[in-house]
């Protein structure tokens, strides 16, 4: 990691909502809830809640942007948020839940408005973008009970996400369309029946089993990052076997009842793909976790060759 940590603000709605997506990742130091956006020093919960002061609830987030670019937060910003709504975020109504990314320098105003440009112009919404752009302010972290909220009150947080039409409206709209027909056409039929119908390959007899190349592991349908040869060992089950992944952001995680067992799948956030299963018998001194992964749901890319295809900022992986 290079250190040269920056600062990156965000207004998403409420912000025990805006933690979680940017928590733990790599290149993340620290995710704060707090106030901005207003000439109010040192304001409160309460304060804030009243809609008079200026401020609007956000979230400041210290990165190595080495490790995580600013474009990748703001890819995640929008994808947490209703971008057309001007007045608040789905069930919390008022200014203070209004959503903006705040800059602090003139490369992250340029980088946020080419992708809210982008966004207006996708064809995703059928009203424009209401985010503002705004240069940074004062930023004052909320009381204690408010940080982490999504580790403290876990329980609440998950009801108040769905109850609040926040949680359905994301799955519903930030899913990327998959084209079966075409999917068809593009993969082969190994590959195709293990993302699209939850096959399974056959143990050492496939692609990546014993592959110990160094570079990372891509999806097969979306091209978002995976997994890296440096987390990947030898379990013996004759599957490519990883102690973790790259991003967890990039992972879904859903209980399997299938063949008679319980087990974890293991899918792609953007793309929806079946890709394995995650076991809690990998190596302890790497956390204990063994990411099973079909080699038919990947795409192996040398690290001679990532900067060529576009993944270059991964590179920080095999620095050490």
């Amino acid at each position: 990691m290079s250190k040269q940590l920056e600062l990156a603000t965000f207004a998403g709605g409420c912000f025990w909502c805006m933690v979680e997506p940017f928590d733990s990742r790599p290149g993340i130091e620290s995710v704060i809830s707090g106030y901005t956006g207003g000439d109010l020093q040192n304001p409160t919960y309460k304060q804030v809640s009243t809609n008079t002061t200026g401020h609007v609830e956000a979230v400041q987030i210290t990165f190595d942007p080495e490790v995580m670019p600013y474009e990748q937060l703001v890819e995640t910003f929008w994808q947490q948020i209703d971008p057309t709504d001007a007045g608040g975020q789905f069930n919390d109504r008022g200014e203070s839940y209004q959503t903006a990314i705040f800059y602090h320098n003139e490369k992250q105003q340029a980088i946020a408005e080419k992708s809210r440009s982008q966004l207006d112009a996708s064809g995703k919404f059928n009203k424009p973008v209401a985010t503002k752009i705004l240069p940074a302010k004062s930023f004052y972290p909320a009381e204690k009970e408010h940080q982490d909220y999504y580790k403290k009150q876990s329980f609440h947080y998950r009801l108040y996400k769905k109850g609040s039409g926040r949680e359905d409206f994301i799955k519903n709209t930030w899913k990327t369309p998959v084209n079966k027909s075409e999917l068809k056409e593009k993969l082969t039929p190994l590959q195709y029946h293990v993302t699209q119908e939850n096959g399974t390959e056959r143990p050492f007899d496939n692609e990546y089993w014993n592959n110990f190349k160094d570079g990372i592991y891509v999806d097969i349908v979306s091209g978002k990052a995976l997994f890296s040869s440096r987390d990947q060992y030898d379990a013996g089950c004759g599957w490519p076997s990883f102690t973790r992944p790259i991003d967890s952001y990039e992972m879904d995680e859903k209980t399997d009842t299938t063949h008679g067992m319980i087990r974890t799948e293991v899918r792609s956030k953007t793309a929806d793909s079946h890709l394995g299963h995650v076991f809690e018998d990998g190596p302890m001194e790497a956390g204990g976790l063994r990411y099973c992964i079909n080699s038919a749901a990947m795409r192996f890319i040398p690290k001679d060759k990532m900067t060529e295809e576009g993944y270059d900022h991964y590179l920080y992986l095999f620095n050490n």
